[in-house]
């Protein structure tokens, strides 16, 4: 077996095992992947006939997610009627407090 790459993170390491596996590519995870505290590198080995193969897949696949749409973005931003609702709370929030004094 001969390393492939280096991973920070077991659940990325594990990724790339699945999807080198799903083309039937024999692979070993090495380095903190089951401990108590699964932190650290991991590293992904494959057999030396695979090496190549296993190279063009995971860059074939990062060039085809280059070009991925990014219609799944996420909009973040604080919606108008939220900030309408907050401008009435603060409002009767300062009526009531006018009243008490």
């Amino acid at each position: 077996m001969v390393r492939l790459l280096t991973l920070r993170n077991t659940f990325h390491a594990r990724v790339v095992a699945a999807r080198l596996g799903s083309e039937g590519i024999l692979t070993e995870l090495r380095g903190n992947v089951d401990g108590p505290y699964p932190m650290g590198d991991v590293h992904v080995y494959v057999t030396e006939d695979d090496l190549d193969d296993a190279r063009e897949l995971l860059m074939a696949d990062e060039v085809e997610s280059a070009f991925d749409e990014e219609d799944d973005r996420v909009d973040t931003r604080t919606p108008p009627e939220l900030w309408i609702v907050l401008a009435a709370i603060l409002l009767i929030a300062a009526v009531l407090f006018a009243r008490s004094i």
